[in-house]
């Protein structure tokens, strides 16, 4: 499935921020900046205290993957867009071509990425719900954005993927 630029990497972004939430302090600075420079934003550069604060984020994004429940899901998106979101705005920075863009070019990165990350989240709900998910796996609970082309991801990786189908296998064979 193909998103715009906020849907697919910034949706994307903000799962991989919230299975990195609680990661000890002092390793925030280095695991956000790779985790910025993974997702196409390696042009940011982020402080320590910024990373911590974008890795709490994450507590708040958490309830969107997974959510069943369409009319839970919606408020809590809205939620997230109420309380990061600024008015949208074309932006040519950089030499590149115009982008829509939440947050002012000279906010800090947390402001910056709060906004990113609750509209990415936003326009995968309004184009499909369902692919904003947690791994299948019990004791599993990664949040991922399925973008897949039919849509039927489970897991959050194939490595889960195998442990269930292979424990399904070898709960079957027993009987």
């Amino acid at each position: 499935m193909h998103f715009n630029p906020y849907g697919g990497p910034a949706a994307e972004l903000a799962a991989t921020i919230v299975n990195s939430r609680h990661v000890h302090p002092e390793d925030a600075k280095d695991l956000v900046t790779a985790m910025f420079e993974s997702h196409n934003r390696a042009w940011t550069t982020v402080t320590a205290a910024e990373a911590v604060e974008i890795l709490a984020w994450g507590e708040r994004l958490s309830p969107a993957f997974g959510e069943r429940d369409l009319d839970r899901l919606v408020d809590v998106v809205n939620g997230l867009l109420r309380d990061t979101a600024s008015r949208p705005f074309i932006s040519r920075h950089d030499g590149r071509a115009p982008h829509i863009h939440y947050a002012p070019e000279d906010a800090d990165q947390v402001t910056r990425t709060r906004a990113f990350t609750a509209a990415g989240i936003a326009h995968v709900l309004a184009m499909d719900p369902a692919r904003l998910g947690r791994c299948a796996n019990d004791g599993c609970d990664t949040a991922y954005v399925d973008t897949s082309r039919n849509g039927r991801r489970r897991f959050c990786s194939t490595r889960c993927a195998t442990r269930v189908h292979v424990a399904d296998h070898r709960s079957r064979a027993r009987v």
